[in-house]
């Protein structure tokens, strides 16, 4: 609605000043492309221009901005998505949205819309165990957005039956998401066994010379199998939303 059509409905009196109040504030909102919270700035045209939404780092936030920011990003979108947040800040949050959902593992927290559509397909594979909370990030990234995710961990080369047995799955999805520590070496295998990208995520589990994964991040970054990309350590997050930016294209979206 333009201003001007605002004024002729409060005038008309089908609007109330206060009815006008709120849609001026947006029209506002939408004309700059953000919302000023004067310690923050919440982008509510990033999914106009990159068909994501923004997503909250909770890491490090001070406890009312981060309510504050998450309760305006949820009544913008009607969703809300943070990574990297604490029990605490959960029960925080949950005082005020009850239907937020917490995941110890993966440490997301969020409030997602029943109704979605998921669509294509991406594999999530992890080298050990130990990865799987880096994999949940990157798995639950990828979901949020509308991704249809196959799990497949516990694979890494120290056993490489295991990930022979589950090989059709991998080989059907659109987008590889390989997370592994010590030596990282999975995503190598990875990239000599698929035809799809393989977006390589190496984590700080190993040992003192595996320097907070450090090793596995240079193992990635020297692979000699082609069709590899490599993430930071630990950003489970940066690979689910690469993983569904090549799935969406996969899909014809």
């Amino acid at each position: 609605m333009t201003l001007q059509q605002i004024l002729e409905e409060v005038e008309s009196g089908r609007l109330s000043a206060a009815e006008a109040e709120v849609l001026l504030k947006k029209e506002s909102h939408e004309t700059k492309g953000y919302d000023e919270m004067g310690y923050a700035k919440i982008d509510t045209d990033r999914e106009k221009r990159t068909g994501f939404a923004e997503v909250i780092y909770c890491a490090g936030k001070a406890p009312e901005h981060l309510v504050n920011i998450f309760a305006r990003i949820y009544h913008e979108n009607g969703e809300v998505f943070g990574t990297r947040a604490t029990k605490e800040q959960y029960e925080m949050i949950l005082e005020r949205f009850p239907e937020t959902v917490f995941d110890p593992v993966s440490h997301i927290l969020k409030i997602e819309k029943l109704e979605k559509e998921y669509i294509g397909r991406v594999a999530v594979c992890t080298a050990g165990t130990a990865d799987i909370a880096v994999a949940e990030e990157a798995a639950q990234t990828a979901e949020y957005f509308g991704t249809r995710v196959d799990r497949v961990y516990d694979v890494g080369v120290s056993g490489m039956h295991r990930l022979f047995s589950r090989l059709d799955v991998i080989q059907e999805a659109n987008c590889v998401v390989a997370v592994a520590g010590m030596e990282g070496a999975l995503a190598s295998v990875m990239g000599g066994l698929v035809r799809r990208p393989v977006i390589a995520v190496p984590t700080s589990v190993g040992y003192g010379a595996n320097f907070g994964g450090l090793s596995a991040l240079l193992t990635m970054i020297n692979s000699c199998a082609n069709g590899i990309a490599v993430v930071n350590i630990d950003n489970g997050f940066g690979a689910g939303y690469l993983a569904t930016q090549i799935n969406r294209l996969a899909e014809g979206k």
